[in-house]
């Protein structure tokens, strides 16, 4: 896991990007006057730009080891419960033996990469190019900055063993419902959604199940994808008998294939990674390692 010793915190600037056209806005536009423009403005040279993206983004996470993506409302404020619980599930996820990943901004973002890295453990941010500029929080260790949310996206996704979603808004339900297409589509598996704030999420599932549901819109196999909880310590538990079950099944499958003698290789998760030991955590239980 990486150093948790702070970086400076990015100042706010709201005004550094407002009136200015985002990478995103470009690529989005069409162009319908066709004018003589350079080579680095076309829609070309922007396929490099996004191949560089994913390269970056590749190379800095390709040996983070099991992580879980958190997400959450940027405007939650330090004295709000959320950042609060946040916090402790940031650092129970640490001391579980995860990294955790999170846009990079303030809010439910620093609170959960604030927990991580005062525990000793990995803290990624992933921070997005906006036209409010929100700056890096103080408390990531990995930080990687993307102009692109689709890129963005995919490494929330491909590096994290599950989702933790705290209460937010249209960026925060994006993310949910992204994990949960791809789970129905069978795009990634093994992957748990946990839902922090039962009162919060309450009428969100209601609707869910009295019109998406009632209408044949979903099934109900498609709401079994979320866990509802309100305590930090249980969305950690849901995290970890998951990672640990695929840990057994992977170890069964290459216990049944090996040739003779042959050492079981480390095959468990998502990312083919064993967790560390884990360090004791609230109350001295310990979570197994695997």
């Amino acid at each position: 896991m990486g150093s948790s010793k702070k970086i400076e915190a990015a100042k706010p600037v709201p005004e550094l990007n407002r009136g200015r056209q985002t990478e995103d806005l470009r690529l989005l536009s069409r162009d319908l006057t066709h004018p003589a423009v350079d080579f680095t403005h076309t829609d070309p040279w922007r396929v490099f730009r996004i191949m560089g993206e994913f390269v970056e983004g590749f190379d800095t996470l390709a040996n983070l080891g099991p992580a879980i993506s958190v997400f959450g409302s940027a405007r939650i404020k330090p004295d709000d419960p959320v950042y609060a619980a946040a916090e402790v599930t940031g650092r129970l996820l640490a001391q579980a033996g995860f990294a955790v990943i999170t846009g990079g901004g303030p809010g439910v973002m620093e609170a959960a990469n604030k927990g991580a890295a005062e525990a000793g453990g990995g803290s990624v941010g992933c921070n997005i190019e906006l036209p409010f500029e929100q700056g890096m929080n103080a408390y990531v260790n990995t930080a990687i900055g993307f102009h692109y949310f689709f890129v963005r996206k995919t490494m929330f996704v491909k590096y994290a063993e599950a989702f933790i979603i705290f209460p937010g808004g249209f960026g925060t339900m994006d993310e949910l419902f992204e994990a949960l297409t791809l789970i129905q589509t069978d795009k990634v598996r093994n992957f748990p959604v946990v839902l922090m704030g039962t009162r919060y999420w309450q009428g969100l599932l209601a609707w869910l199940r009295a019109t998406m549901l009632a209408e044949g819109k979903i099934s109900t196999d498609d709401l079994d994808l979320l866990v509802v909880t309100d305590s930090p310590e249980q969305a950690v538990q849901v995290v970890v008998d998951c990672y640990e079950e695929q840990c057994r099944r992977a170890v069964a499958a290459a216990k049944g294939t090996r040739a003779p003698g042959q050492a079981t290789p480390a095959l468990p998760g998502r990312g083919g990674f064993r967790r560390p030991v884990p360090r004791p955590v609230a109350g001295g239980k310990k979570t197994n390692g695997t």
